[in-house]
């Protein structure tokens, strides 16, 4: 039944709270059908994708319960970037922008961007956005010794995918010729256009109901609310500068790469300045600012304001800086493929920083960063091409021991060994926690996992491992000891993850992925939980 709401009547906590329920239940029904109408195991099964509600200034409102948490600092973004090549003015009704450029969107060409207008009649009201991360897109899989951006695949500029609901053939022709599986790619764009269709007629269906002229009569409001609980908790903050320094295995050089990490508080407000962080190098470990500041703002409300809504409000009060040319702000044409390896590392540089000030809010590290493996070649007579996630232990946190095996700070989910087995020409021989690889302490780090995979195919098969933790465990926190390292074997050799494999029926694989590190001395660790711990095997 139809709720009218007058535009002269202010609208209340209780009814804005439900039309903010509402809202995100809408955004949720769209990232099922993307999920839904998915082909590629990274989308399916990884759930590697994300979607969101913006206002028609780009603000994000509103994102999907299942997402990416840091999209919604690159999206907003992508699509201010998008009104700038196609203002408001110009847009109609079916039309869907799309772009992979890294520097105005997720930070890396895999990832690809739409948004498409949210039209009330006439009038435009806001964006339904979508991101995913492709199966493929050209140039060399996910390889440690890329040099520039050029190696990395296909680069699609700020277009229309489709104008007033035609779709731009030629565009979608150009992707599928440059893409090794263009099925499963132009399957989950689809899919992704499906989500933000869906999620415009959500949109519409909901001010149509409450007789509301536009998204931000209350978009407006749960922003500000959100920015009025994320300085409230900084303001809890002691005002002053708090310096941590976190080092990165680096792929070009033996010299560990350094992410100096400097936060400023001043009353309500909070800067990160990454200056002093090593300089940007010559391969893909390096994070466009873009992508550092969402990683370093999704950090920070972690720790401040976990509770609070995901939209543009958290994130008003955060500045986040890095000098150009750094590995946190790299210059085009460097290559980033493998900004997550690096842009996960912001959680835990802001949060050995924030340790400073709040010791005892602030978790261990985990065993990020995520660890992605690009697989290709052929299975039978089929080329294949995936992408393979496993993850680590989480750090020990204040309130609890880390979660073993999870994702963090990203929110992907590791691959099902029976999808693998489909996807790609390998047997699984064994896939289980790494018993005493979480850090000790009062709350034990998170357990990480040992994978190991036997090639079966007739043809080579290239895997490209964009590895970490082989030098720099993580850290413990307060006294917790450190989780363990990552450790790489092909056949028994223990190999670094600096250049891709090419391997033939018969090799195996072991991954050992780190545990996260402790948090508070292990002799404070409660009696019955170290029980518990040798029972299970864990310790």
């Amino acid at each position: 039944m139809s709720q009218q709401i007058s535009p002269s009547t202010t609208l209340d906590p209780i009814t804005v709270e439900v039309l903010w329920t509402r809202l995100i239940s809408a955004i949720d029904e769209a990232a099922l059908t993307l999920h839904r109408a998915s082909f590629s195991t990274v989308v399916r099964e990884s759930h590697d994708y994300s979607c969101m509600v913006l206002a028609p200034d780009g603000q994000s409102v509103a994102q999907a319960t299942r997402s990416i948490p840091s999209f919604i600092g690159t999206l907003p973004m992508s699509v201010r970037a998008f009104l700038q090549k196609f203002p408001a003015e110009t847009l109609k009704p079916g039309d869907v922008i799309i772009s992979n450029d890294p520097w105005i969107g997720t930070g890396h060409l895999p990832d690809l961007t739409l948004a498409a207008p949210i039209f009330l009649g006439e009038t435009l009201v806001g964006f339904a956005g979508a991101i995913a991360h492709m199966a493929d897109i050209g140039g060399r899989r996910r390889a440690p010794d890329n040099k520039d951006i050029y190696e990395e695949g296909l680069q699609i500029p700020i277009l229309k995918l489709y104008e007033q609901g035609q779709a731009n053939e030629t565009l979608f022709e150009i992707i599928r010729q440059n893409v090794r599986v263009p099925d499963e790619v132009c399957g989950d764009i689809h899919a992704m256009v499906g989500a933000c269709s869906r999620m415009t007629e959500g949109v519409s269906g909901l001010l149509a109901e409450y007789g509301l002229p536009d998204l931000m009569g209350f978009g407006d409001k749960i922003i500000g609310l959100t920015e009025t609980a994320m300085r409230r908790a900084i303001s809890d903050i002691p005002d002053g500068v708090y310096e941590a320094t976190t080092h990165i295995d680096s792929f070009d050089t033996t010299a560990p790469l350094v992410m100096q990490c400097r936060i400023d508080v001043r009353g309500d407000e909070l800067s990160v300045d990454f200056a002093g962080s090593s300089p940007q190098n010559r391969s893909p470990l390096n994070s466009v600012l873009g992508y550092t500041s969402a990683y370093s703002s999704y950090a920070l409300k972690c720790v401040l304001s976990p509770d609070i809504p995901n939209n543009e409000g958290a994130f008003h009060p955060i500045t986040i800086t890095a000098p150009e040319g750094s590995f946190l702000n790299p210059s085009y044409p460097a290559a980033v493929e493998a900004r997550a390896t690096v842009g996960h590392y912001c959680t835990s540089a802001v949060f050995n920083a924030l340790a400073k000030a709040l010791p005892d809010r602030t978790p261990a590290e985990s065993g990020v960063p995520l660890h992605g493996f690009a697989m290709s070649g052929w299975n039978g007579e089929t080329p294949f091409s995936t992408i393979i996630f496993f993850n680590g232990g989480l750090g020990g946190r204040p309130s609890g021991d880390g979660v073993s095996a999870l994702s963090f700070p990203t929110n992907v989910s590791n691959t099902p060994t029976e999808v693998l087995e489909r996807a790609a020409p390998v047997r699984i021989l064994d896939k289980s926690f790494l018993p005493g690889s979480g850090g000790a302490g009062q709350f034990r780090g998170g357990l990480g996992q040992r994978v190991a995979m036997e090639i079966v195919s007739d043809r080579p098969v290239t895997l490209s491992v964009l590895s970490q933790r082989l030098k720099h465990p993580p850290i413990g926190r307060n006294g917790g000891a450190n989780g363990s390292l990552e450790r790489i074997l092909v056949n028994g050799r223990e190999v670094e993850g600096g250049v891709p494999f090419h391997l033939t029926k018969g090799d195996v694989i072991v991954l050992e992925l780190p545990g996260g590190g402790g948090f508070g001395p292990p002799e404070a660790r409660d009696k019955s939980l170290i029980e518990q711990d040798h029972a299970d095997q864990m310790a």
